[in-house]
């Protein structure tokens, strides 16, 4: 196929050179009706290219195939056998996904470490999960992806699990053994579904951790509005093999998803697609130069410690390392990743990717320079003359590994719909959770609807809190009381 082409762009560029006039919406009508003080934030640019999808991009029976062709030109760039575009994030893909694997009452293995949306599918679908438990650092408190063993494991626990998810990278940059937990699946003749939301940068250098679908993945869900150039929500999920029907996973997605996707987020994704496809490798080369440069520069720095796969990539820890997630060790300042990032923006006006108990992490993209690094750095050294300033930082108590995994008591799904009640932290031990309570970011969830809570995750969460972490999802945010399966 000609990667030249862009035929979301292509078709938007038309619909400029010769604008119809429409009855249709956006009832805006491109920009027309809308208020000019919005304009004046926004741009007309915005609004002018804000069209149907049908019936504006294309006509109403979708003659020209404008999306089809879009969606078959990004299967080719990446190796994929089947493409589609979403415009809802991969919080809709990956329940897709799951969606198109695994129904009602049905097994799936799950590693523990996924991300709130994975929880989300498994209530709407009333999927039975499998949890694989990651691998978890237990001096430096992290989870890195399951080990392929792991879920052989699971598999011969479970030979009626209908398939498997693992989510890789982590928001930590940890990558799993892809090519060995498929492996592990096709032997067993089950499908594996990656979460891979924050790699969908990864085919487009050979220096970068191995992508996915190059692995031996079945459907893999990548975030462009992540490390790309696509805007937020902007999400493709890939299609290989023959374990996973591909009009199951398009029926799927049409449950879930809009019926007015945005052509803003389609074009975005097109053209990010050609040009990683002409100049990926020259991009993301140069982001790799300049990670490296950067985290030397910040290890010189006292008080911080740049990870690299030293400390996160072993036997028994991740597998590989993805170096454009810079993530930094506080704890020698004696402060907290929270209250560190809140500094750093107030002070230098720098936003972080994530802030947890000690660390702090950059995310590099082919879209940063000498002069972002510049100004990361120049934060950094400010942070450190600073941390008189920012002790004594409140502890926050991470349980040990077998304490800060809960039983799983109900499912997913008839714990979060069934009768519930609201009681303070100290008569919420030993009930059964009703409700998500995820620090975020990165969104993964401590306590998961079905779990049966203990005294040492509930002390973590009420910690973190008072130490500056946040937990958005709960129907208290303050923790003061949490949701738990009313008894008889």
């Amino acid at each position: 196929m000609d990667q030249s082409q862009a035929p979301v762009l292509e078709a938007l560029a038309a619909f400029h050179a010769n604008p119809p006039t429409v009855f249709t919406p956006p009832g805006h009508k491109q920009g027309r009706g809308a208020d000019p003080r919005v304009l004046a934030v926004l741009g007309a640019e915005v609004f002018r290219s804000d069209v149907l999808a049908t019936g504006g991009l294309d006509d109403r029976t979708g003659s020209h195939g404008v999306l089809p062709h879009a969606q078959a030109l990004m299967a080719e760039a990446v190796g994929a056998e089947h493409t589609f575009f979403s415009t809802c994030g991969s919080s809709l893909s990956v329940k897709a996904a799951m969606l198109a694997v695994a129904g009602p009452h049905e097994e799936l293995l799950v590693g523990r470490d996924a991300h709130k949306s994975v929880v989300a599918g498994l209530i709407l679908a009333g999927i039975s999960p499998i949890w694989v438990d990651p691998c978890w650092d237990a001096d430096l408190h992290l989870a890195h992806p399951p080990r392929a063993e792991a879920f052989r494991v699971a598999l011969e626990r479970h030979p009626e699990a209908r398939g498997a998810l693992v989510t890789s990278p982590t928001p930590y940059g940890t990558c799993a053994d892809l090519a060995g937990i498929a492996e592990v699946c096709h032997a067993a003749g089950k499908p594996l579904i990656v979460d891979e939301a924050w790699g969908a940068h990864l085919p487009f250098h050979p220096d970068l951790p191995q992508w996915a679908m190059d692995a031996g993945a079945d459907v893999c869900v990548t975030s462009v509005h992540k490390m790309g150039s696509g805007l937020e929500q902007g999400s493709v999920f890939h299609l290989r093999g023959d374990l996973v029907a591909p009009d199951a996973l398009k029926q799927r997605e049409d449950l879930l998803g809009t019926t007015s996707p945005s052509v803003l987020v389609y074009a975005a994704l097109d053209g990010w697609r050609r040009q990683m496809v002409q100049h990926g490798r020259d991009l993301y080369g140069a982001a790799l130069a300049l990670a490296a440069d950067t985290r030397e520069r910040i290890g010189a720095l006292d008080g911080l410690r740049v990870h690299g796969r030293d400390d996160f990539c072993g036997p028994r820890l991740a597998a590989d390392l993805d170096p454009l997630q810079v993530v930094v060790d506080v704890s020698g300042l004696g402060t907290t990743g929270y209250r560190a990032g809140d500094w750093l923006r107030s002070h230098h006006r720098l936003t972080l990717h994530v802030c947890d108990h000690r660390r702090i992490s950059a995310q590099l993209t082919h879209a940063d320079d000498p002069a972002t690094a510049d100004a990361l750095l120049h934060g950094l050294r400010g942070l450190a003359a600073a941390a008189d300033t920012l002790r004594p930082a409140a502890r926050v108590r991470v349980p040990d590994p077998a304490e800060l995994r809960l039983p799983q008591a109900a499912l997913p799904r008839d714990a979060f719909f069934g009768p519930t009640e609201q009681v303070p932290p100290a008569r919420a031990v030993g009930r059964i959770a009703a409700e998500m309570l995820t620090p975020y970011p990165p969104g993964i969830p401590a306590v998961l609807p079905g779990e049966r809570l203990n005294h040492a995750v509930l002390d973590y969460l009420r910690t973190g809190l008072d130490a500056g972490m946040l937990v958005p999802d709960s129907a208290d945010p303050d923790l003061a009381t949490v949701k738990v399966a009313r008894e008889p």
